[in-house]
């Protein structure tokens, strides 16, 4: 395994590999887990060689805290990724990224951005965008891999390749969970065993809620799910959305000519979690 620090180091070697060499990429902000195992080893089967970067992106996170608090755990993240045979690791600086204008680009998504978490976080997908295009830019990646748990997120990348015209295929793969059903994240470190415990709750009201779609209307699952919150001490619901898969916008009334997916942000203390659910 190969771990490269500079932008221009990592593309100096990944010219060198044998010409028309497929290079899968998985972008991550480290603190990895099983959920960027899977990704990794999807991407193995798929490519020649493969490249992860770990990099905690300043410009996506609207709240100062979350990033002084997100997890950096380099160390541990090169055992693991050296224990599945990665080819290369790229961990640049935020200086390597954005020289000296940590900058953000503004992009057009078609509205995508608008939606749900873009309702709550301002400027987080402008923030997602930029590093992304800088990422695919340096690596020039043949494919690159992002999990559904941020199906928001996989949505906008795929409108920015469009857009810009990047010569890369985006792959999404299915949510990898604990064995309670829990979303992976890197942010499930930082829960307390009580809120940990708790978190399941999550993926319970959403199969749930999967049940109940087909049967009741989308405004009698909304406010089912926000009593089953209210009654819950642990975990504080920020939004609960049933939204068209292809333009994220909230559903009003159901149609048979349509894919919803049903989405969930709830805070356990200070730490945001995120997750969804295909419903039809």
């Amino acid at each position: 395994m190969q771990v490269y620090h500079k932008n221009k180091s990592l593309q100096n070697n990944l010219a060198k590999l044998k010409t028309g060499a497929s290079l899968g990429f998985i972008p991550t902000m480290g603190a990895l887990h099983k959920g960027h195992l899977s990704l990794i080893n999807r991407a193995k089967l798929e490519n020649d060689f493969i490249v992860v970067s770990i990099f905690v992106n300043p410009t996506q996170f609207d709240n100062k805290q979350d990033l002084l608090k997100y997890p950096r755990t380099l160390k541990k993240d090169l055992a693991l990724l050296e224990s599945v045979d990665c080819d290369f690791v790229f961990a640049p600086s935020v200086q390597e990224i954005y020289n000296d204008n940590i900058g953000v680009s503004q992009f057009d998504f078609d509205g995508l951005e608008f939606e749900m978490e873009g309702k709550h976080r301002s400027g987080h997908f402008n923030g997602v965008g930029t590093i992304v295009k800088k990422l695919f830019e340096i690596v020039k990646p043949t494919r690159a891999y992002f999990g559904e748990k941020d199906f928001q997120q996989l949505q906008i990348i795929k409108k920015l390749v469009q857009t810009n015209k990047i010569p890369v295929q985006i792959i999404g793969c299915e949510i990898y969970r604990e064995n309670d059903g829990l979303a992976m994240s890197s942010r499930n470190t930082r829960l307390t065993k009580v809120q940990r415990n708790e978190a399941t709750f999550i993926y319970k009201t959403l199969n749930e809620t999967k049940e109940k779609f087909s049967n009741n209307s989308i405004n009698e699952v909304i406010k089912w799910i926000e009593n089953e919150f209210e009654k819950n001490a642990i975990l504080e619901l920020e939004y609960f959305e049933i939204a068209n898969i292809k333009t994220l916008k909230s559903a009003k009334r159901k149609s048979s000519k349509s894919n919803y997916r049903a989405f969930i942000a709830a805070f356990a203390g200070d730490v945001r979690l995120i997750d969804n659910i295909a419903l039809n």
